[in-house]
Parts: structure tokens; C-alpha cells; sequence
């Protein structure tokens, strides 16, 4: 199956209302040519699960700029200046999730967990309406997982078949978010045939990548 699409083509993917798992770390591998694009859009309410808000000018930053965005879950917004004015008046829903668990309730869909049971938060507001769990003695807050429409991530390298490769630390939270949700759609600065990489060199296996976008044609 052919699995590669223009940048584009990928946009088109994301309907108004969707909820959208976004990998990379303050943009460094991030999908930033398709939020470029998405940005350009009519789309609105959108929900994005990310790791931070990236930046009011760049990456899925300026999706919440534009007002796109109606609810985050995210570990930080303090370097979107968007985020902050927009959860202030109101306008935006953050739903803040430390950042180890944020990733792990990610993980646990892809994993095909009911939750993760987690002590961090015990006590502060991010303990707010979640259930208690207690094990030998300890409490723990269930944490539910957390599920996409779409994800979207950005690779260094790509094979035809949708196999990915990251260099260096672009490889952040994007294995993960690769496991999250009903489609996987890859941003990559490079394509090569199939069997180029070495096993051991494949970061993300090609059964989670439905479409690869290839940037530097």
C-alpha cells in the first residue's frame, strides 16, 4: 500500500471537532509543516493532546493563536502567550497533566490499559474529580488513557513502507504518540526505499504509520 501524501493531503484529514495527539517537545520534532497548514484552515474545536502549547507563531502553537483550539491537555503552555491570555478570559479549556503521566495516559491506550496508577498529583488540583486507588497501604489517582482521531508526528527519516527513524532527540514523545490513535500520519525529511534501515534502527515500526508526508522532495 502506498502510504505516502503530500502535506496537503494530510491537513485534509482533520475535520472541526476532532481531537488531535501531537508529537515533538517545543516544536523540535514536531509535525510543523502540517500545523502550518491546518493553520491556514477554517477548522475550529479542535482538542489537542500534546506536551506543551509550542509557540503562538509556530508549530501547533499557532492553532491556539488562531483561536483553532478549544481544549489542550498538556503539560505546559507558559511558552504560548496564546494559551496563557486565552485560558485567562476563559476561552480555552487546559487541562493540565504532569508530564510523565501525560505521556504514560497516552501510552496506556496504545498498550490497551483501562489507566495508569500514579502518586503524582496526590493533594494538589490535579487530583480534582479523579478516582482514588489504593494499593498495599498507597493511594494512587487513576489516570485515564488518553485517545486521538488523528496523530501526528515528525520523523528524520521514513521508508516506503512507513517505517521511522528520529535523530537524536526529535525522537522525544513521537514513538508514543504513534500508538494513540486511529490514524498515524508521519512528517519526514526524508523517504528511502523499504529495507534501508537497519532493524535496529527503526524507532517506529510501519503497522502504526498510515501515511508519511515527505517534506524535502
Amino acid at each position: 500500500m502506498d502510504k505516502l501524501i503530500s502535506v496537503e493531503e494530510a491537513a485534509s484529514k482533520v475535520k472541526s471537532g476532532m481531537t488531535l495527539i501531537i508529537g515533538g517537545f517545543l516544536t523540535n520534532g514536531g509535525p510543523n509543516k502540517i500545523m502550518d497548514i491546518l493553520a491556514e484552515s477554517d477548522l475550529k474545536d479542535l482538542t489537542i493532546i500534546a506536551n506543551d502549547a509550542a509557540y503562538p507563531d509556530k508549530g501547533l502553537g499557532k492553532l491556539i493563536a488562531k483561536k483553532m483550539v478549544k481544549k489542550i491537555i498538556t503539560s505546559y503552555i507558559g511558552s504560548n502567550s496564546a494559551a496563557i491570555d486565552q485560558m485567562n478570559a476563559g476561552e480555552l479549556i487546559v487541562e493540565f497533566s504532569p508530564q510523565g503521566t501525560l505521556i504514560e495516559r497516552i501510552r496506556a491506550y496504545g498498550a490497551g490499559l483501562g489507566g495508569v496508577l500514579t502518586p503524582t498529583g496526590l493533594g494538589t488540583v490535579v487530583q480534582d474529580g479523579k478516582q482514588l486507588v489504593e494499593v498495599e497501604g498507597k493511594k494512587y489517582i487513576l489516570e485515564r488513557p488518553l485517545k486521538g482521531d488523528i496523530s501526528f508526528i515528525g520523523a528524520s527519516m521514513a521508508d516506503m513502507s512507513g517505517n521511522l527513524y528520529y535523530k537524536g532527540t526529535t525522537r522525544n514523545f513521537n514513538p508514543i504518540v504513534a500508538m494513540a490513535s486511529e490514524m498515524v500520519i508521519a512528517e519526514t525529511e526524508e523517504v528511502v526505499p523499504t529495507g534501508t534501515f537497519e532493524p535496529e534502527n527503526v524507532h517506529t515500526p510501519a503497522i502504526l504509520v498510515d501515511k508519511i508526508c515527505n517534506i524535502k522532495k
